[in-house]
């Protein structure tokens, strides 16, 4: 699959824990990369969760051309910026390790 090209940014950033002024572990979010490609929906729901609050949970993968990614990008410590909206990413994968193209399954987490 050459040549995907996209039609959307998704922007990988990792996260740093530091400590503010009080002592207090804080996420500070760097922006690594960015790369261009596909964003699908793979399932969802909008259901009323605990104390009777809708929670909208949608899971997705972006899929483009294969990069080499920055090594500090992985699952554990990372996340998407997509359109303006949050994804925590799941898995990256390289399949078969072709080396064509990269899927990033992602959890949506940013709110409306």
């Amino acid at each position: 699959m050459k040549g995907i090209g996209g039609n959307i940014e998704g922007v990988f950033q990792v996260y740093e824990s530091r400590t503010n002024e009080i002592g207090e572990a804080v996420k500070m979010w760097e922006t690594i990369q960015s790369v261009r490609g596909f964003l699908d929906m793979s399932g969802g729901d909008s259901g009323y969760k605990a104390y009777d609050s809708k929670i909208q949970e949608s899971t997705h993968v972006f899929i483009c051309d294969y990069v080499s990614l920055d090594k500090r990008i992985t699952a554990e410590k990372s996340r998407m910026l997509i359109n303006g909206k949050v994804y925590d990413i799941m898995l990256i994968d390289n399949p078969m390790e072709l080396n064509e193209q990269l899927e990033i399954y992602l959890k949506f987490t940013g709110g409306q």
